[in-house]
């Protein structure tokens, strides 16, 4: 069995002096302590935890037979997991590292990404060098490789509007595979790896395709306002990413502060006709167009009017100001959290008609 938070990268990657500190042999330690390995802080304990250091590192693990019949977490940031126990088998943490421009012309420009990079890191080597695509992704947690596993998004834009390809490891050949924007069936925070092959490859770097004569996306949540409050009439890659960082400290809570995974369920998308029906009934419910037929509702909109905002628990809760983020304020365990998640599934699915889906993994 295996669990997937994250990917790992390839070559190449041993060239910034951060990420050259590893032990010559591969060390693999017993009962760990999780709390530091997930952004919830829950304290959890894994089995056997390794931390990689190259791609020869990895496929050694995966040969040893003293650990192929256990359940494998392939672990980045720990933020979109939640620990509801014990793991009882090999955690395999991701440390490798590594940014490439690999090719450009006049007009675009390609990145390709080791998986163990901080998916902001990324963003902000971009937009450092003015290349446009990814500002709106600015402040995401996580790391590149489970960028595209979720195709995360925000303010607008996807993984999929900018994605070019990505390496694979596939875990029954050993051989990496390469995944062009077709075969990943990007969808709402959904691609090929949490379905058809779901636990058979490890993600191992991310190319994306950037540009360098952007164009801006200033109409979603509060982006425009922002900007217009700051005094700033001259859109640029780095005015654009300076107010989503802005808008997302305001709105979510820092995990190094309270333990949280950011957004905890996704938007849901209903029919259009249930849609009008609903709002018949509460006038005020906002949506977002997916298509002629689908309509999209904030999910955080819809734990807030069934009277979760602000909630709290003993240890854990719903945040105060995004009713989307679920909180863990120290001591707060796994299952707890989990039962949270579902009465509010339970409370808005009695109010709206509506079922919410984690965007988290349970482990």
């Amino acid at each position: 069995m295996c669990y997937f938070e994250s990917g790992i990268s390839t070559n190449h990657l041993n060239r910034l002096p951060e990420f050259r500190n590893f032990q010559p042999m591969l060390a693999v330690r017993t009962n760990v302590s999780l709390k530091s390995y997930n952004t919830f802080g829950i304290s959890a304990f894994a089995k056997f935890l390794v931390e990689i250091g190259s791609l020869e590192d990895l496929t050694e693990i995966l040969k040893d037979p003293q650990y192929q019949s256990l359940p494998r977490l392939f672990l980045g940031g720990g933020s979109n997991i939640l620990l509801t126990g014990d793991f009882e088998g090999l955690i395999v943490k991701i440390n490798l590292s590594g940014i490439d421009i690999i090719a450009e012309d006049t007009d675009t420009v390609l990145i390709k990404a080791g998986a163990g990079i901080v998916w902001n890191d990324l963003v902000m080597f971009a937009v450092a060098k003015g290349f446009g695509g990814m500002e709106n992704l600015s402040l995401i947690p996580g790391t590149v490789g489970a960028a595209p596993m979720q195709n995360i998004g925000a303010y607008g834009v996807e993984i999929k509007d900018i994605f070019e390809e990505l390496q694979a490891l596939n875990l029954k050949t050993l051989e990496v595979e390469t995944f062009k924007l077709e075969d990943c069936h990007f969808g709402y925070r959904e691609s090929v790896f949490k379905h058809e092959k779901k636990g058979q490859y490890v993600i191992l770097s991310v190319t994306f395709k950037l540009r360098k004569n952007p164009f801006f996306k200033i109409s979603y949540g509060d982006i425009q306002k922002t900007l217009e409050e700051a005094g700033i009439s001259e859109l640029s890659v780095k005015a654009i990413s300076e107010a989503v960082v802005k808008i997302r400290k305001s709105k979510l809570p820092d995990p190094a502060e309270i333990g949280n995974s950011g957004s905890f369920f996704k938007n849901p998308e209903i029919p259009k006709d249930q849609f009008e029906k609903l709002k018949e009934k509460f006038p005020a419910i906002p949506s977002y167009p997916v298509n002629e037929t689908t309509v999209k509702v904030p999910a955080g909109w819809l734990i807030e009017q069934a009277g979760w905002k602000g909630y709290r628990e003993g240890e854990i809760g719903v945040h105060a100001k995004q009713a989307l983020v679920l909180v863990n304020y120290g001591n707060g365990k796994g299952l707890e959290i989990k039962e949270l998640a579902e009465k509010i599934q339970k409370s808005v699915f009695e109010k709206f008609g509506i079922a919410l889906s984690p965007e988290v993994n349970f482990i």
